[in-house]
């Protein structure tokens, strides 16, 4: 049984904040909501935990409380229907490094009567400095703390990894943008969600959502590849949301190594290409990707400014070996967090803003284009027209949890 009356307000609201905001275009989707259903229920995991390692009550939180977190976007706040329990889970995974670490993340659960199904967010770009915003501190500038609680209060139990490098990991370095890790650590939330759920008789149904946006996006593309091509006995994905990913890593690095244009956020590409180098020991040194003086810089501090202009930052025998591809086992490092190309089962809806100059929309488009040539149906690109990196992730919100609420 479904409810057209929740989706029709999704899309609603999708469309007056993607105008309030002057975003572009929102997507709607013309279809009806889930209603959770005991007939669906999912058996219980084994009664010895394999994953989960602790588990402890942040707070609970009324449905007026979660409505006044979004009060600022008119009738939001309405759409909250059920109390919500916040816990912050503590878990096994492995690092890039094969050993295994504990890591956490927030879980919240909807004080419902019924069997719900399970989501997994996937959070966007954390600074060290930003170390209390990921999701297992439930920090009021949290991503987790004001619209994902009102979708968790529509009626789903979401499972938000900290990630490796955050809340109980926080002392290992964050692989950042490093699709294997982020999503096997996703992953093994879910499965510590599960056990938690399992433990404490919290009723699920069989339906597995995922969403996440920038590099949350590109996590979210990963952990449906990981869990459809090599995780399918456990889990089953019904849909996923990914937003604003840098799928295409290998175009990207090319885009940005012959641009002669000024780009904003070049620290950021400086932060990937150093996970890179350390997770696949390439072992280069500074000097070999930079040029002076940000070479002895960036080994003193990878977060110090660096210039705009990719001339002016990197070196020639860098730009030229990713351009002509005459580094092997960099180009290596880059085709193996390629995640555009391959062929999803479930849907999936691929938002970005069609303006965005941080992950340019072609991550996007040539995902789409891929998935359709391999033959996958349920795929669908959404264009937030006019939408930058900032301004299409309000308009990705919304838009994700109508796209979703038709399964």
């Amino acid at each position: 049984m479904r409810f057209p009356k929740l989706a029709t307000r999704f899309a609603w609201l999708t469309g007056f904040l993607g105008i309030a905001l002057g975003a572009g275009t929102a997507v709607s989707c013309n279809s009806d909501s889930p209603t959770p259903t005991t007939s669906t229920e999912t058996p219980e995991a084994p009664a010895a935990a394999t994953h989960l390692v602790g588990s402890k009550l942040i707070g609970e939180y009324s449905t007026q409380a979660l409505a006044g977190r979004v009060s600022q976007v008119p009738l939001v706040g309405a759409l909250a229907k059920y109390p919500i329990k916040v816990y912050r889970l503590t878990y096994t995974t492995q690092n890039t490094d094969g050993q295994t670490v504990t890591a956490s993340g927030a879980l919240l659960v909807p004080t419902a009567p019924v069997a719900l199904p399970l989501l997994s967010y996937q959070h966007g770009t954390l600074r060290p400095a930003d170390e209390n915003r990921a999701p297992s501190y439930y920090s009021q500038s949290s991503e987790v703390y004001s619209a994902v609680s009102v979708l968790a209060s529509t009626g789903y139990i979401v499972a938000a990894p900290d990630y490796i490098g955050y809340g109980a990991s926080k002392n290992l370095p964050h692989p950042y943008e490093h699709a294997a890790s982020l999503a096997s650590s996703s992953l093994d939330m879910l499965r510590a969600a599960r056990e938690f759920c399992a433990q404490q008789k919290i009723q699920r149904n069989d339906k597995n959502f995922l969403v996440g946006y920038s590099e949350g996006g590109f996590a979210t593309m990963a952990l449906h590849k990981l869990i459809e091509e090599k995780n399918s006995q456990e889990f089953t994905v019904t849909a996923s949301a990914p937003g604003a990913g840098a799928y295409h890593k290998s175009a990207f690095a090319r885009y940005i190594l012959s641009s002669d244009q000024p780009l904003n956020f070049l620290s950021t590409y400086v932060w990937v290409l150093s996970t890179y180098d350390r997770v696949y020991k390439l072992n280069r040194p500074f000097d070999y990707y930079y040029k002076a003086p940000y070479a002895a810089q960036l080994k003193a501090n990878q977060f110090s400014a660096v210039p705009q202009l990719p001339s002016q930052l990197f070196s020639t025998t860098f730009r030229d070996a990713v351009l002509n591809g005459t580094d092997a086992p960099l180009s290596a490092t880059l085709t193996d967090n390629d995640i555009y190309d391959w062929k999803p089962t479930a849907p999936v809806a691929l938002f970005h803003g069609t303006a965005d100059d941080y992950v340019p929309f072609f991550n996007s488009e040539d995902a789409y284009k891929a998935m359709r040539a391999r033959g996958a149906t349920q795929v669908e690109l959404h264009p937030i027209e006019g939408g930058n990196h900032f301004t299409a992730a309000a308009v990705y919100t919304l838009s994700a949890y109508a796209f979703i609420a038709q399964y």
